[in-house]
């Protein structure tokens, strides 16, 4: 399994962004995809969800109405554009993906590289 996220950058607040998270090794349209966060200093948390035919979404409440999850199945690609971007949207981003391991019930989580979005005050 591989996921590998475009490069994120610099954004002013108020500013826009598109994040992409390419992924490998494993049939795409059949997974739920995520996106994940991790700020200095603070733990890892959860952005968004997208199902496997991007039909259902969910965000945590902090990017609702300003961030959207999306994804191209033909492509392997999922997205997150992030507008009205705000300082605190700062943090390294993670796209992830849970896949249950073959004739068990353990699940395995992937995560691509990170990327750093830095918004700018």
């Amino acid at each position: 399994v591989q996921l590998v996220e475009s490069e994120g950058g610099l954004v002013q607040t108020g500013g826009s962004t598109r994040l992409s998270c390419t992924a490998a090794g494993f049939t795409f349209s059949r997974f739920t995809m995520n996106w994940y966060r991790q700020a200095p200093g603070k733990e890892r948390e959860w952005v968004a969800t997208i199902g496997r035919d991007g039909s259902n979404t969910d965000y945590t409440d902090f990017v609702k109405g300003r961030f959207t999850i999306s994804r191209d199945n033909a492509k392997n690609t999922l997205y997150l554009q992030m507008d009205s971007a705000e300082p605190e949207d700062t943090a390294v981003y993670y796209c992830n993906v849970r896949i249950v391991v073959s004739g068990t019930t353990k699940v395995d989580d992937y995560w691509g590289q990170g990327t750093q979005v830095t918004v700018s005050s």
